[in-house]
């Protein structure tokens, strides 16, 4: 059985949106055409409280994209996007959202980044996913959305370790690409183990 992982494709990544990944709208046609292919479709979506830690508004003196050292890490600061509740949080208008079988809300505690569906960025606190695909006998996932490099990445290299058949479908993501960013995600995934497609 296999399950189509639809990661973030909200109005802040979109052209316009807080954190706008370039293009980022174009693969939403795409998208909805590969649900069908599939057992399962699982959404993924940003979820962030007012101040959240990884907001660069929220550290004196840096900007966005700026690094600082959080308790589980390096983390990426980044402007304020996918606050609860707001218009950037929610999903792009064309995604045919009512095909999901289940929405995984990602990146609401506030101490802690969450860039993979399965795990917050500590890589210790689960984000529940791993078990719903479990019971539902799921094996092969394939991971589609933005942006490539950031939650794409983190989740596909996650599913993979977990034991999962990962494949990422290239043509239906978009990439941040910060300072090289989308290559090493992608040397990075294939030496996981997962198929760039």
């Amino acid at each position: 059985m296999s399950a189509l992982i639809v990661i973030d494709v909200q109005n802040d990544f979109c052209p316009g949106g807080a954190l706008a990944v370039h293009k980022g709208d174009e693969i939403v046609v795409g998208i909805n055409a590969e649900m069908d292919k599939h057992d399962a479709v699982v959404l993924t979506q940003d979820w962030h409280p007012d101040g959240h830690s990884s907001f660069a508004s929220q550290h004196a003196g840096k900007a966005p994209y700026d690094t600082v050292e959080m308790r589980y890490g390096t983390q990426v600061l980044w402007p304020d996007h996918c606050v609860i509740g707001s218009d950037g949080a929610q999903f792009h208008t064309a995604l045919q959202t009512d095909r999901a079988d289940m929405t995984i809300r990602k990146g609401f505690r506030r101490a802690i980044d969450s860039y993979s569906a399965f795990f917050e960025n500590d890589h210790a606190t689960p984000t529940g996913l791993e078990g719903y695909l479990r019971t539902r006998g799921i094996s092969d996932l394939t991971l589609v959305g933005l942006a490539t490099d950031f939650c794409v990445a983190y989740s596909a290299i996650d599913a993979a370790k977990l034991g999962f058949h990962v494949t990422v479908k290239l043509d239906l993501c978009k990439a941040i690409d910060l300072n090289g960013s989308l290559e090493i995600a992608k040397t990075q995934m294939a030496d996981a183990g997962v198929t760039l497609l």
